[in-house]
């Protein structure tokens, strides 16, 4: 790829639950717990068989979290795996995103997931008394160490920072330190994204926005302490002004995410049409090209079934520009 590309990858998610007994005071995605059925694999058959393998890419599966000690957790592992390898049986590549696991519980789904990740979010343990003071498994240290799991077990990974959620901007730096320590260790970060607080409707503390004007900056800070192999990411549907946008990728962010037809994390801010961004980003002297959610110097990390569903899928996307 040139210097002027610019990558997303065409996905779509599947939400086993929206369940979670975490309670972060910002998120517009969880549900009480009792309040949603689980998908179904067959409801996610269904919704998997009405897209179009060529311009459908990834599969997000992302998910609310099941506390560790609950009777349900092994329930919703299985659920996990299942849905991942439903997806692959589809024609799909899926990555998980689903909050801590254990060792163990990571092992098991790397059999049936490209990629994986977690959202470091910000390594400053005073978030854990105010946003974060009902959400157990937001415990910093607890995140990386999970970052550190993917990496002994080889897994490719994404991960990032929340902006906008109470750190001070001394707090981007350390939480980026720590993510460019644990890859000079084990060489699995993908991708790093930056991801600014947007207020939904859903959330219970009326947080401000992140300041979009401060993003170019936390990019051009990401890029100078991260390691030139790993891709900084911003969302497209959040960063929609355009003069940031172009800020942003001037200051080295490469990637815009997923875009899919509705972001769950963030559901009160859709997606462009992709026909578009990419003629915007065409007269900014940039080119928009579709990826896959695994990194191509990853691949050799993959287990060889997934090797094959990749190269499969590879095969029928040959000049295929979704």
């Amino acid at each position: 790829m040139s210097d002027r590309t610019i990558t997303y990858s065409p996905a779509f998610t599947l939400v086993p639950t929206y369940e979670c007994f975490n309670r972060c005071t910002y998120c517009n995605f969880r549900q009480d717990i009792g309040t949603r059925g689980w998908l179904s694999l067959e409801a996610a058959a269904q919704q998997l068989a009405e897209l179009n393998p060529q311009q459908v890419r990834e599969i997000l599966i992302l998910s609310g979290e099941v506390a560790p000690n609950s009777p349900q957790r092994s329930q919703w592992l299985e659920r996990l795996y299942n849905l991942a390898a439903l997806a692959l049986n589809q024609g799909f590549l899926p990555h998980t995103n689903a909050g801590p696991l254990s060792r163990a519980e990571m092992a098991y789904l790397k059999q049936v997931n490209v990629s994986m990740g977690l959202m470091l979010e910000q390594l400053t343990p005073k978030l854990l008394q105010s946003v974060h003071r009902h959400a157990p498994s937001k415990d910093p240290q607890l995140r990386l160490h999970q970052l550190e799991q993917a990496g002994e077990l080889g897994i490719p990974f994404t991960t990032g920072l929340l902006l906008g959620i109470g750190e001070a901007p001394q707090d981007w730096a350390e939480t980026l330190t720590a993510i460019a320590e644990c890859h000079r260790r084990w060489g699995h970060i993908q991708e790093v994204i930056l991801q600014p607080h947007s207020p939904g409707q859903q959330q219970e503390a009326a947080l401000p926005p992140f300041d979009l004007r401060q993003l170019p900056n936390v990019v051009r800070l990401a890029r100078s302490l991260l390691p030139a192999e790993i891709t900084i990411q911003i969302p497209a549907n959040l960063v929609t002004d355009a003069e940031v946008l172009q800020a942003c990728l001037e200051a080295g962010a490469r990637d815009l995410g997923g875009i899919v037809p509705l972001d769950h994390v963030n559901p009160d801010y859709p997606h462009r049409d992709v026909a578009a961004l990419r003629e915007q980003l065409q007269a900014w002297g940039w080119e928009l090209v579709p990826r896959l959610p695994v990194y191509p110097q990853f691949v050799d990390w993959l287990p060889p079934p997934l090797r094959g569903c990749l190269f499969k899928l590879e095969s029928q996307l040959i000049d295929v520009a979704p």
